[in-house]
């Protein structure tokens, strides 16, 4: 007989954590299944990992450019197995966090390390590391699983040493030539910490962009900054044949516009995309709908077409942040718990590309906002005229802001050191309501990042302002 649960969750991300604790602290009786590491992928290979790697690298380009602030320091030496090793110990102590936290602070929660498939709708066979099956079921089961790296269809990949953003986390040595096919967020933050790092990079991308979803002005400004620090990009570039030879120097060859290319290099991170954890979890068996790319339908509440069924975090599909799967979490706590519902697919949605300097980005782009037919103006300006930038030496990049006719802000794009901080104030102000002359006319203390926001606005609000 099958062991009975109030609720089942699939998959310890950070979705299902904070749910599992949810209900046990509601009296509900739980039980976790996690096949990998405890944390999901964003403690394990997202997150917390690149940015720690990102803070290293951070530091050695500070030192490399000491002189530009007066103080004379020699060429970094980078010790790579002692940058990995921060990373590791990073990610194991909240790894070790997150295990003690569901095993022994809440009672209510019971814990197995295996591999979960569905074997009915309510239903879950559990084969445990130690390959004995424990068969469960639950009145409601929330599948939180997660993605792993997509792979291209490239001739001779399979055959290569290729890297996955997952493996390239544990790289054991520098790569001396690191070639990155995709110049996605993922790309372009990896791009920049090996640079930094001392090795040579070259970032290939399909389209005529990087970070193609954004408008033009945002892409070949943050392109131009990455150049500057000598990444190399080959654009609108389809990666057709990988090779490698017996010194393991692979070659990948690429059409672009004016033909042919041939790319060498001692390491390829093919970073081209996401697929969903889905193909082993038996959802057939259980009449869970997918869609064809294997992702996890869902309705407005993360309801799957089985009732008490549900698909929390990246398995869904839609934008894969950890905010968004944490907000899943909220989404479903509530409703089930409280008896307050709310759309999970009517939400700001905002994210941050942490490269340095960072890009900020949420509500409406320019592209966006002129298909959808939406009339705005723009505020903008360039991070250079901030006080706290040329006090600081952080000068590149811009902030640009898209305003309704009622002067509220429907969108912004913040491309400059504190990015992201920037970018939240934005939205605080979107969720606030508050309109553009009220964060033109607002105090704010000098000399901050914030200040921008005085002067953002001005030629909007009052062309005959004197700007500071």
């Amino acid at each position: 007989m099958p062991t009975s649960y109030d609720v089942l969750i699939i998959g310890s991300g950070q979705a299902g954590n904070p749910l599992a604790v949810s209900f046990a602290k509601a009296g509900r009786q739980v039980v976790l299944v996690e096949e990998n590491f405890f944390g999901g992928s964003c403690i394990n290979y997202g997150c917390t990992p690149t940015k720690a790697l990102l803070a290293s690298a951070e530091r050695a380009h500070q030192i490399r450019t000491a002189d530009k602030y007066g103080i004379e320091a020699p060429e970094p030496k980078v010790d790579f197995a002692a940058v990995m090793d921060r990373k590791n110990k990073i990610v194991e102590k909240m790894r070790e966090g997150t295990h003690e936290n569901l095993t022994e602070k809440q009672p209510n929660i019971t814990v197995l390390h295996g591999h979960a498939s569905f074997t009915g709708p309510h239903s879950v066979q559990v084969v445990l590391d130690n390959g004995q099956k424990q068969d469960l079921d639950a009145e409601l089961i929330f599948i939180n699983t997660g993605t792993h790296a997509a792979a291209p269809d490239i001739e001779g990949l399979d055959e290569v040493s290729y890297l996955t953003p997952t493996q390239m986390l544990n790289a054991s040595e520098l790569p001396e030539h690191l070639i990155i096919l995709g110049g996605s967020y993922i790309g372009l933050e990896f791009g920049q910490i090996f640079r930094r790092l001392g090795s040579e990079v070259t970032i290939i991308e399909s389209n005529d962009n990087v970070l193609s979803r954004e408008d033009d002005d945002v892409c070949d400004a943050m392109q131009e900054l990455l150049a500057a620090e000598g990444i190399e990009f080959v654009l609108g570039a389809k990666a057709r044949r990988v090779s490698q030879n017996e010194e393991g120097v692979l070659t990948l060859t690429v059409d672009t516009e004016e033909g042919e290319r041939r790319l060498r290099g001692t390491h390829l991170l093919v970073a081209t995309g996401r697929q969903p954890n889905t193909n082993k979890l038996g959802l057939d068996k259980a009449g869970v709908e997918m869609d064809e790319k294997g992702y996890v339908k869902v309705n407005d509440d993360l309801l799957t077409n089985v009732p008490g069924v549900y698909a929390l975090g990246d398995v869904h599909g839609g934008p894969q942040f950890t905010h968004i799967s944490y907000d899943d979490y909220r989404v479903v706590r509530d409703a089930i718990l409280h008896n307050k519902r709310r759309s999970a697919k009517k939400r700001p949605l905002p994210y941050v590309v942490f490269t340095e300097p960072q890009l900020g980005r949420v509500g409406l782009s320019e592209k966006q906002a002129q298909e959808d037919k939406i009339e705005y103006r723009v505020a903008s300006m360039p991070v250079s005229t901030i006080g706290r930038a040329r006090e600081t030496g952080h000068t590149a990049g811009f902030i640009k802001v898209l305003v309704d006719a009622q002067n509220h802000i429907i969108g912004t794009a913040v491309l400059s050191e504190q990015g992201g901080e920037i970018m939240t104030m934005l939205q605080l102000a979107m969720a606030g309501d508050l309109t553009c002359s009220e964060l033109q006319n607002m105090v704010i203390a000098h000399p901050t990042w914030a200040e921008a926001l005085n002067n953002l606005f001005t030629k909007l609000v009052d062309p005959d302002k004197v700007e500071r």
